[in-house]
């Protein structure tokens, strides 16, 4: 009969399995860079990928090359993709910051702007310039990227928006690492007092942390080591010895297998 239960059409979602769970990175280009430069997200030799492997999880990593904390936070609020994986995610691992910690003598929005300069004559001037103030000019270790209260700024408004969407939600706080880049004039005075700033923040609201310096600087230092010739971005060594820094953790803060898989639906923070 016409309009009873048997012949309304299923619910959109009768009979589909409920959304994998996964493990979402929002990091810089450190996440995904090899030796020889940028790979896919689920290229298997960069650290998310190993950690993934590690704990049995899916991985979902968001990030572009340059980013600070505060190109982080304009994508979570932004991206339409990140909202979509946080109501999925057992576990958000924080892994930026590095580019919030480099010397910029000139302003971070300057080189951002670069590309956009016509005719194409003038903007190749203009980033030749950029090229050589910027690598002499940082030996001044001064003025950083984002100083270290703006960058915390940032990571509150980051976890104040995840934790509003999902309270149970653990977060995962990656510490700086550091580089051997002649384009930042091989300096990296800011290292240290963004790295106490964001511990003190972490323990502030007890998020498990994990400091990406001991293995940086121990690859960097050792010429055996396959690094970028960037003396920013890693080899896959160093990769593995992050993923094993990493893996643990996020294991150890996700939630039980048995936690209910379905989240609030997430709406533009």
């Amino acid at each position: 009969m016409s309009g009873t239960t048997a012949d309304a059409p299923p619910p959109p979602d009768a009979g589909v399995d409920a959304p994998e769970r996964c493990v979402l990175i929002l990091s810089d280009s450190l996440a995904y860079y090899g030796p020889q430069g940028g790979l896919p997200a689920d290229d298997p030799r960069i650290w998310p990928s190993l950690v993934g492997a590690a704990t049995g999880s899916s991985v979902r990593l968001f990030g572009r090359i340059g980013w600070t904390s505060r190109d982080v936070w304009w994508a979570l609020t932004q991206d339409p993709n990140i909202w979509a994986t946080v109501p999925r995610a057992d576990v958000v691992v924080l892994a930026f910051g590095g580019m919030d910690t480099l010397p910029s003598p000139l302003p971070t929005a300057l080189r951002e702007q670069i590309r956009y300069i016509r005719p194409n004559g003038l903007r190749q001037k203009v980033r030749d310039a950029y090229a050589w103030v910027q690598p002499r000019g940082s030996r001044l270790g001064w003025p950083l990227a984002l100083p270290p209260r703006v960058t915390i700024e940032y990571l509150e408004k980051i976890r104040a928006a995840l934790t509003q969407l999902r309270p149970d939600l653990p977060i995962v706080v990656c510490l700086p690492p550091t580089h051997r880049s002649p384009y930042y004039g091989n300096v990296h005075a800011g290292r240290i007092p963004t790295t106490a700033a964001m511990s003190r923040w972490a323990s502030r609201h007890a998020l498990s942390c994990v400091d990406f310096h001991p293995v940086t600087r121990d690859a960097f230092d050792d010429p055996a080591v396959e690094m970028n010739p960037d003396g920013i971005h890693w080899g896959f060594a160093c990769h593995r010895g992050i993923a094993d820094l990493v893996a643990p953790v996020v294991q150890a803060v996700r939630p039980s297998a048995g936690r209910d898989a379905e989240g609030p639906t997430p709406t533009p923070v």
